[in-house]
């Protein structure tokens, strides 16, 4: 096996940076907290594995026989990691739906000032945020997706997509990009909008109620009011909420086979 990789050595690292990219864009991977060395060994282990199942005999045309790197060769490295960018960055959509649902209704709960670094997403995420973007990557943890990522889903796309199917394919990967942003927005309004309308509602509640009777500082009782019933709210929808998670990841897993598999039934390969 380490003779054939020693011989193909160009595949070789073709396969490895299409993981690479992979690793680089995927939720928990990408954290700064895990080592580059990590992540390079993983990438080799992976494109160990991967290597005696890939066919890239469309890219022999493009390969030197002396085996010196060419400006081709170059580009087809290039075409590879923006394979494995798109892949991780389709997943990064799903986890950001989440995030985003937390943002949605953390204005209303008085959350909207308290954000801190989200190791996760590596952006500034308010705390409601953060707590559903972990809730999701541990739902994505204890059903082993992550290993159907890497063990399905990367393998199946090195038989439907290469750099040249990639640029053939282009309009279609990018509607494809664009519908994951728009599903994003419509999942976190789903995950929101409990809680974003009951809050409304208890809002539009005290404005009236202290109208009426200025006497009773209702408006100064709205924060914890506001903190109990979003907390009461968020866990009598958690078992929903999270079954609602696994729907989204099977439907991106769902549209990753749909993208891969219509890819490679339009000849593009």
């Amino acid at each position: 096996m380490l003779e054939g990789i020693v011989a193909s050595a160009p595949i070789y690292l073709l396969v490895a940076v299409r993981c690479f990219a992979l690793i680089m864009t995927l939720p928990l991977f990408a954290i700064r907290s895990v080592s580059r060395i990590s992540k390079i060994a993983l990438t080799a282990y992976m494109a160990y594995l991967m290597f005696p199942s890939v066919d890239f005999s469309a890219y022999a045309p493009y390969l030197s026989d002396s085996g010196s790197f060419s400006v081709q060769y170059v580009l087809l490295l290039v075409g590879e990691a923006l394979i494995g960018f798109i892949m991780g960055f389709f997943v990064t959509l799903v986890f950001a739906a989440f995030s985003t649902a937390g943002q949605f209704f953390a204005f209303q709960m008085g959350f909207s000032a308290s954000e801190v670094y989200d190791a996760l997403s590596q952006v500034e995420n308010p705390l409601m945020g953060q707590f559903f973007n972990l809730v999701a990557m541990l739902i994505f943890l204890q059903n082993h997706w992550a290993v159907l990522l890497f063990s399905k889903a990367l393998g199946e796309s090195y038989n439907a997509l290469n750099a040249i199917s990639l640029v053939a394919a282009r309009e279609q990967i990018v509607n494809f990009l664009l519908s994951g942003l728009t599903v994003l927005f419509a999942h976190a309004f789903v995950i929101a909008l409990p809680i974003m309308g009951t809050l409304f509602l208890i809002s539009v509640t005290m404005g009236i109620l202290s109208k009426a009777a200025p006497q009773m500082n209702l408006m100064s009782e709205g924060f914890p009011i506001m903190l109990l019933t979003a907390f009461f709210i968020i866990f009598l929808l958690m078992e929903p909420v999270c079954d609602y998670f696994m729907t989204s990841f099977l439907a991106g897993f769902r549209q990753l086979e749909e993208l891969f598999t219509s890819v490679k039934n339009g000849g593009y390969l």
